[in-house]
């Protein structure tokens, strides 16, 4: 079992329930190293200090904050446990929303949170009620050494904790299109290609495609074969908006048939038998 990056409790109301704070998701991207191109040795990076020319272990850094050019005030572990902060130990529920009325742009990771012993109870309690409500809480909670805003909702049969980014933390939209006009034929084979596309999401459909050809392109590297060529890439330039949408919609069209085709079982061939007439 993976190990907890936080522990403490959910405040709801009057009722305190302990739990551990566990990360939902993982990375599988392939990893490298640098190596030193002339003879292939794995190179080590280096906490270098200029002044003292020497290398800096870990045990003698400190976070500085810079205030001014070259001018700053430092920190220690010690100051960051003494903040007031009670979201360092529990996560006080402070409102319940709708799931939709989070935009997605606020969220930022995703974690688990387990029930700690004894409380499994407590926690069942708020992940039922949540679940029959339909609501996801918001909650705050100090988590690497920063206060984050957090929502809290159940998933898969648990309690989920999604981090987000407070609201001058994402960005506005620099796109102007108050001069850019769009036809009513176009937008309702915009319409026709949507409907032909719109599916329930299934996450298993999808697939790492750069991660495979990566995989795949180390191991022929291993093998000593061929690397397979990547296709070349569509043309870009100025394009018949509509013309594109037809043949997108007829594309999507045949497609459509085909998946249908394959997912259709197999028909039984039955033969005739025929008497022959002898004469």
């Amino acid at each position: 079992m993976a190990r907890a990056i936080w522990s403490g409790s959910i405040s709801f109301g009057m009722v305190s329930i302990p739990v551990k704070l566990f990360g939902a998701t993982e990375s599988k991207d392939i990893s490298f190293n640098l190596l030193h191109a002339t003879c292939g040795t794995r190179l080590k990076q280096l906490r270098w200090c200029p002044t003292d020319e020497v290398e800096v272990p870990w045990s003698e850094t400190v976070r500085g904050y810079e205030y001014a050019k070259d001018q700053y005030v430092t920190l220690t572990d010690e100051d960051f446990e003494k903040l007031p902060l009670p979201s360092r130990h529990t996560i006080e529920l402070t409102a319940f929303v709708k799931e939709s009325e989070i935009d997605p742009v606020y969220y930022e990771r995703s974690y688990y949170l387990a029930p700690d012993e004894r409380a499994e109870k407590p926690y069942a309690l708020l992940l039922q009620a949540m679940e029959q409500k339909q609501l996801t809480a918001l909650a705050t909670i100090t988590i690497r050494k920063k206060e984050q805003l957090c929502a809290i909702r159940p998933k898969s049969g648990a309690i989920a904790l999604e981090t987000l980014y407070y609201p001058d933390e994402v960005r506005q939209p620099d796109v102007d299109l108050d001069n850019t006009k769009v036809s009513e034929r176009e937008l309702g084979m915009a319409f026709t290609l949507i409907e032909l596309l719109r599916k329930p999401f299934e996450p298993e459909e999808y697939h790492d495609h750069y991660r495979e050809a990566l995989a795949q392109l180390i191991d022929a590297k291993l093998e000593g074969r061929e690397v397979v060529k990547a296709p070349p890439a569509r043309e870009t330039g100025v394009i018949d908006l509509a013309d594109a949408l037809r043949r997108s919609v007829e594309a999507a069209k045949k497609g459509g048939k085909a998946r249908a085709a394959a997912k259709a079982p197999a028909r039984r061939r039955t033969r005739t038998s025929r008497t022959r007439k002898v004469s």
